[in-house]
């Protein structure tokens, strides 16, 4: 395992181990070990960026997950040192230099994605049993679950379904004891300091607190996924008035296209 101290934030965070190893013929994964969770996905986002910056043909996709990043490669394309050489270890070689010296840059200011929400009521069915179980008002949560910059720490599960977080620790329900079988696109599910967007009629049981008229994933858009790992999140109460005329403007645009 190797030594990282890349700098996420203007300030430098604690050594952590990152190690590189394979999952099948043409994916490399970086694992990120350590205690703190916010440092490691901060530590996975950017080794992600640090790769994608430097433009390697060989690369297919980069994919950045909680406290891994996930590099899927064409074999025939990585450079190779001499003909016996292995394609993964001579990528292995290219990422570990990557990593090492990203010890040295600080990363572009993260994008910053107002999310408007409608909390309570149709919209969110879960918000009273939330702020019961968390000891606080329903007022309460929705300031706190409103109040701070957070980060998009992933997108998993579905696509343009992102993992926000952390919260409060006050905010850390756990999640339902009962999935839901159909969960409507656009709601905001809350449970153990993270919040999730639902891109789609999905499964789902986080605890449903609100619902933003946003459309999270959009095929036909140039970039289908609203929000990306490492941007960052805030977001804005709207009235259930609000939400239905953003939800109109959003369909007579689509319908425009």
């Amino acid at each position: 395992m190797k030594s990282a101290s890349y700098l996420p934030e203007a300030e430098a965070i604690p050594e952590y181990a990152w190690s590189i190893f394979p999952s099948g013929e043409s994916l490399l994964i970086i694992e990120v070990a350590g205690t703190d969770r916010i440092v490691q996905n901060q530590l996975a986002r950017n080794f992600a960026a640090c790769v994608a910056a430097a433009q390697l043909a060989c690369v297919i996709d980069i994919t950045p997950a909680m406290t891994t990043v996930g590099i899927h490669y064409a074999p025939s394309r990585v450079p190779l040192s001499h003909p016996a050489e292995a394609p993964y270890d001579a990528l292995v070689k290219v990422v570990t230099g990557l990593l090492e010296r990203a010890t040295a840059a600080q990363p572009k200011s993260a994008r910053i994605v107002e999310i408007p929400v409608c909390y309570g009521g149709e919209h969110g069915p879960d918000l009273e049993n939330v702020a019961r179980s968390c000891g606080l008002s329903s007022d309460e949560v929705i300031a706190l679950h409103s109040e701070s910059l957070l980060d998009v720490m992933l997108l998993g599960f579905a696509p343009g379904h992102p993992y926000i977080g952390m919260f409060d620790e006050r905010l850390s329900p756990p999640r339902r004891a009962t999935p839901r079988v159909a969960v409507a696109p656009g709601s905001v599910g809350l449970a153990n300091r993270q919040s999730v967007i639902y891109p789609m009629t999905m499964p789902g049981g986080w605890n449903l607190i609100g619902r933003t008229p946003s459309l999270m994933f959009d095929a036909s858009r140039d970039t289908p996924c609203l929000v990306n790992a490492g941007d960052r999140i805030r977001f804005v109460p709207i009235t259930p008035k609000q939400f239905q005329a953003c939800q109109s403007t959003d369909r007579h645009a689509r319908a425009a296209r």
